[in-house]
């Protein structure tokens, strides 16, 4: 996994720690960066595609001590037209969509700044952990444009509208006490305990069904975009396909045997 040059890759048991490595830019998010998060995320996508779901949950978080992401690259931005500026958002906006997509949970380990670019990388993160140092914003406002990576959106669905706009107007940053007052991160832990509380998350899931875990990621983002009746199909549906599988079938049987299911994905 050496032929990043902005991102480090570690596999923890049954975890995928992915870490996003400029330091000396904090790591902010560049088109290199972009690309090569689409590239590894595309990666694992095809290997629990192709049956090995022996990665059960990805870790992205930050090399650096103060920051998970401080921003986007602003020298990089400083030039572009409105046609570059296009292709870029679209390219963060396409990483958001890939995570999204992925069978397994996605969790953001927050270590320090997630400023603009950051914040927003948390936000298409299924859930966000984060250090007692960690800080959060969303400062574009300042630069004269607005977020361009989905933070008017994910923000605004994650804390309320009310709550987002008042982010997205001042530029504020806040810290990780009040973003979980807010409901914009789940945990707050001390910053020696995040990357372990993190692990043992994808710990407790690896233990699951994992067709079970994907369906019920896949139901709840899709059902959040619908109403209702319309979502609550979706669950019946994906309730009853997986009666179909073998690991229904193992686990329910485990659970009567009082043992330890032992699922194999189909």
């Amino acid at each position: 996994m050496s032929q990043f040059e902005t991102l480090k890759i570690e596999d923890r048991g049954p975890a995928r720690i992915l870490s996003i490595s400029r330091p000396k830019a904090l790591n902010a998010l560049n088109p290199t960066v972009i690309a090569e998060l689409s590239r590894a995320i595309e990666a694992l996508g095809q290997q629990i595609e192709g049956g090995d779901w022996s990665i059960r949950g990805l870790i992205l978080t930050g090399d650096h001590p103060k920051s998970f992401v401080a921003g986007a690259d602003i020298a990089s931005m400083a030039d572009m037209d409105k046609d570059q500026a296009m292709e870029f958002a679209s390219q963060g906006h396409a990483v958001g969509e890939m995570l999204a997509n992925l069978p397994i949970p996605v969790i953001a380990a927050v270590n320090g700044f997630a400023l603009g670019g950051g914040c927003e990388l948390a936000l298409a993160c299924d859930f966000i952990i984060a250090s007692e140092k960690a800080k959060f914003g969303q400062p574009e406002v300042k630069l004269g444009v607005i977020p361009g990576f989905g933070g008017t959106q994910r923000l605004s669905r994650r804390v309320g509208a009310a709550r987002a706009l008042e982010l997205c107007v001042t530029g504020d940053m806040i810290r990780a006490d009040e973003a979980l007052r807010i409901g914009l991160v789940n945990r707050v832990v001390a910053p020696e305990a995040l990357l372990d509380t993190c692990a043992g998350i994808v710990g407790m899931v690896a233990k699951m069904g994992p067709l079970a875990v994907k369906e019920a990621k896949r139901v709840i983002h899709q059902g959040a975009e619908l109403p209702l009746p319309a979502a609550n199909q979706i669950e019946v549906e994906a309730f009853a396909a997986l009666f179909d599988t073998q690991d229904q079938s193992e686990g329910m049987r485990a659970f009567l045997d009082k043992r330890e299911a032992e699922f194999s994905a189909k």
